[in-house]
């Protein structure tokens, strides 16, 4: 099957979805071939900045010091002290509800073995374990392009599906957004565009339409 060009399955995408009483998520689903996924490195982790954002709020945690706390006041949605997250490690429903509610961490560096030890079980499993930063930086920067950040995460799945936006959003600004993942996706892969047997555009409730 020739390739399309993005815009014009993300307009289909969007004219096939049902009008709904919210603003849908638009992601792509991406099915791999030809690799063996119980090794590790074939497994896709990474995240991505997109052009035009999510088209909804991501929040960012930080954990670190009363000097980070002060740089971060305005930037990250919430900032946890190391007396926090000796709270979190001992409340674990607590400790969900906070790596639920936030799609990515930092935390200064000298921090990481601590929060590996008392979080790890739960950060670890949902591809959330915080990215490090040296004490005293300003990760100001960092904070704002992951708030237009995606993750992308296969694990062992042959499929999986990566959001790259909302129904609220212009056409073509999806379909760049839907560019840069696959663009990410295939850089990434062992043989490239190769190791990708088809990938679909579709809202949430909505029905896919094929791009590859």
């Amino acid at each position: 099957m020739p390739d399309r060009p993005s815009l014009e399955v993300v307009t289909e995408a969007l004219g096939k979805a049902p009008e709904r009483h919210f603003s849908e998520t638009v992601e792509v689903a991406v099915n791999l071939k030809d690799l063996d996924l119980s090794v590790p490195k074939n497994r896709l982790e990474d995240e991505v900045t997109l052009p035009f954002g999510r088209g909804k709020p991501v929040k960012v945690a930080v954990f670190g010091s009363p000097e980070l706390g002060q740089k971060m006041r305005g930037v990250a949605d919430l900032i946890v002290s190391a007396g926090e997250l000796d709270e979190f490690a001992k409340d674990k429903k607590a400790a969900k509800k906070l790596v639920s509610d936030i799609d990515f961490f930092l935390a200064e560096a000298p921090l990481m073995p601590t929060i590996g030890k008392r979080l790890g079980v739960v950060l670890g499993p949902r591809g959330k374990m915080p990215r490090p930063v040296p004490p005293g930086s300003d990760p100001t920067n960092l904070v704002n392009s992951l708030k237009r950040s995606v993750r992308i995460r296969s694990k062992g799945n042959r499929t999986f599906h990566a959001p790259v936006g909302t129904r609220s959003m212009k056409a073509e600004e999806i379909a760049q957004n839907v560019d840069a993942v696959l663009a990410r996706i295939v850089g990434k892969l062992e043989r490239g565009r190769t190791n990708i047997e088809s990938v679909y555009v579709k809202t949430t409730m909505g029905p896919a339409v094929r791009l590859w």
